[in-house]
């Protein structure tokens, strides 16, 4: 091993492999090895300038055992950032210590030893590289010791029953309702970002952990040290980017289903709502009120003028977003420019088809800048020149017809090697175009997104999920985790997307308890496919907007007078806590603290919180606790020390124990911090 330093940085030469280590924002380190003397430059998530700081480098030389009870000398490196030291030794094999504390190691077995008398015959190395024939990426493989009783949280949203990661095998790709979001919070005092896009997998195993990626130039990841999640969150966004002001006007009810299809059925939903008393902030068009997938632009059978429809909706106070997809069917009137052009995505072999939901689709490829030019060019003349107010940018994973990674190829290189960052590059594409336009700030809604994706005004929902009570309590460990994971506009599909049959009266119980959930969650939004299909087509073509099938309603007033009553009362909470959200969403935009937030994030000392997942704080004031089961009427709910006053009584409770509290249908049991 050859040590050596440059500037502020330590670099590590050794069997072709370089390895440079260098300060990056407050107790942390960038780390990054490559089987050639340089790096491709790209910084991926860490797109933030940080400052300059100034690191203590120490080469030196340890005490080595052999094997075979001889000492020998051998090189080692030091360098330290503030709170975060990181050791190589002669092998290549780092730790990185807190306070000198070891809190993290890379796991290596080889005979002959590194790390005292952890000597091995069993050939397994830290950083494993495997070259891909006929390629210049590797297959990349990087493992480290496992800590026993460490608990890990974030890395995105995975639909599993599970928070603590520890134990996990999670497979590093973008899925419909699958994020991929590769930052980590450990109970240690740790925070980690797998930097890479590449797809691969984690396995967060008792043994060891191992990071997996099936293609890559580069390992690239990044650690910090704090005392608490929070400091953690805040370090880690410090330099991957914060939220932006979230807007005071779309902070209440967003209003939507699967789908309205005319803008007669939007016009008529909106007045009702103003009728009611209701005040919407948004409404969303959904997919399909276009002609083919890839035009880009409303039918005008069922959408004649689009404009006077967002001129009397803006005159209500309500905005409009409009769903896009990334697709392009062979019929749409852009497929052949932009296959022209170079500007979908491409395979590798066989037919040039990359997803197949009602048409031939290739998606396109916004690894390349002039996609994101052309798309952007023809939303905003189709769009938001009639002043539509945002997009949502629904399948943005992007949702292949086969998830075969390695067919797939984009201008910035291999799938494999990329795939993840797709869902941060397509929302760029809009960001980008609107930040231009200057008409106030950007808010879409995706279904996917990487880290950092944060920064570029992204809603990010949880996808296409089952209407049950299992897929509900899924839900709040995946919005808990996207929070720790730097993501804190996040929401779901109020009642789930796929619903049977909304006469249900067990989904009607259902939708009560997510809609109160929803209530203390970032966006309170409804939405959903609501059956039985029994709405007939508008007409008899087989493309255009009128041919698809459309759910039943989806407004407040659809599911009886009972539970009208108490979406109203629960909306009105909603209103009554506008200025509270608004200084939680103040606090997302200046440290990167999630408006849902674990137990431990508020309580890090108390070891019980660090245990819990069906419960959980709205920020530093309220403690809720879903209703996660059908005919629920009572419940457990853990207080931490302190005092509590349970808002549908008024009652005051002494923190520091668990509770049995009622939660009849008309309500979900939330606590007020004294």
């Amino acid at each position: 091993m050859r040590f050596e330093k440059d500037g502020s940085a330590l670099v590590c030469r050794r069997m072709g492999e370089t390895l440079r280590i260098e300060a990056w924002g407050q107790d942390a380190f960038r780390v990054r090895a490559a089987m050639s003397p340089t790096f491709t430059g790209n910084d991926w998530a860490l797109t933030e300038e940080v400052k300059n700081v100034d690191t203590q480098i120490t080469i030196a030389e340890e005490d080595f055992w052999v094997g075979d009870g001889t000492i020998a000398k051998q090189p080692i490196a030091t360098i330290i950032n503030g709170r975060l030291k990181a050791v190589v030794n002669f092998a290549g094999v780092l730790s990185f210590y807190r306070d000198d504390a070891l809190i993290l190691r890379e796991y290596f077995r080889f005979y002959g030893g590194t790390l005292s008398k952890e000597s091995r015959c069993l050939k397994l190395v830290n950083r494993e590289w495997k070259g891909i024939i006929g390629g210049s990426e590797y297959a990349l493989n990087v493992k480290f010791e496992s800590n026993k009783g460490e608990k890990l949280f974030g890395m995105g949203q995975y639909q599993q029953d599970i928070m603590n990661l520890k134990g996990c095998v999670l497979e590093l790709a973008q899925r419909n309702s699958q994020i991929s979001v590769p930052f980590a919070v450990s109970s240690l005092g740790y925070g980690f970002l797998w930097n890479n896009p590449a797809v691969g997998r984690v396995t967060f195993g008792m043994n060891y952990t191992e990071w997996v990626a099936r293609a890559t130039k580069e390992m690239d990841y990044w650690i910090t040290v704090a005392d608490t999640p929070k400091q953690i969150l805040a370090n880690y966004t410090a330099v991957t980017g914060h939220a932006e002001l979230f807007p005071e006007d779309l902070m209440g009810l967003w209003q939507c289903k699967l789908r309205y299809r005319t803008q007669d059925e939007v016009l008529t939903v909106a007045r009702q709502y103003q009728k009611e008393g209701i005040k919407i902030d948004q409404i969303v068009i959904d997919f399909f009120h276009w002609t083919v997938q890839g035009d880009w632009k409303f039918d005008k059978t069922y959408w004649p003028d689009p404009k006077a429809m967002v001129d009397e909706l803006h005159s209500m106070g309500i905005k409009v977003i409009v769903s896009v997809w990334p697709s392009v069917d062979r019929k749409s009137e852009n497929f052949g420019p932009m296959m022209e052009q170079g500007l979908l995505i491409r395979t590798e072999r066989g037919a040039a088809q990359t997803y197949d939901y009602q048409g031939d689709c290739v998606e396109i490829d916004p690894f390349n800048p002039e996609t994101r030019k052309y798309i952007w060019e023809v939303c905003k003349k189709n769009y938001y020149d009639y002043g539509i107010d945002a997009f949502w940018l629904d399948n943005s994973e992007p949702d292949y017809g086969v998830y075969d990674f390695e067919n797939y190829r984009y201008a910035a290189g291999p799938a494999l090697a990329v795939s993840n960052l797709y869902p941060q590059l397509y929302s760029r594409a809009y960001y980008d175009g609107m930040k231009k336009e200057n008409r106030g700030e950007v808010v879409n809604l995706l279904r996917s997104a990487w880290a950092g994706s944060q920064k570029y005004g992204n809603v990010v929902w949880s996808g296409d999920v089952p209407s049950t009570f299992e897929a509900f309590a899924d839900q709040i460990q995946c919005g808990l985790n996207m929070g720790l994971a730097g993501i804190p506009w996040w929401t779901t599909d109020i009642g789930g997307f796929m619903t049977d049959d909304v006469n249900d009266p067990d989904f009607r119980q259902l939708l009560i308890r997510w809609y109160q959930f929803a209530v203390y969650s970032p966006v309170l939004r409804m939405h959903g496919d609501r059956g039985p299909y029994n709405i007939p087509p508008l007409d008899d073509r087989d493309w255009g907007g009128g041919y698809l099938h459309t759910g039943q309603p989806n407004e407040l007033w659809s599911y009886g007078e009972d539970n009208y009553a108490i979406m109203k009362d629960y909306y009105n909470i909603r209103i009554a806590m506008h200025d509270y959200i608004k200084e939680l969403y103040r606090e997302a935009h200046e440290n990167g603290s999630p408006l849902l937030r674990t137990m431990f994030y508020e309580f890090p000392e108390d070891e019980i919180c660090w245990t819990l997942q069906d419960q959980y704080m709205f920020g530093e004031k309220y403690l809720v606790a879903p209703i996660l089961h059908l005919n629920e009427w009572t419940r457990n709910v853990y207080l931490p020390a302190g005092t509590w006053k349970l808002t549908s009584t008024g009652k005051v409770y002494e923190g520091g124990c668990t509770v049995s509290v009622d939660a009849p249908i008309t309500y979900m049991p939330v606590f007020e911090k004294q």
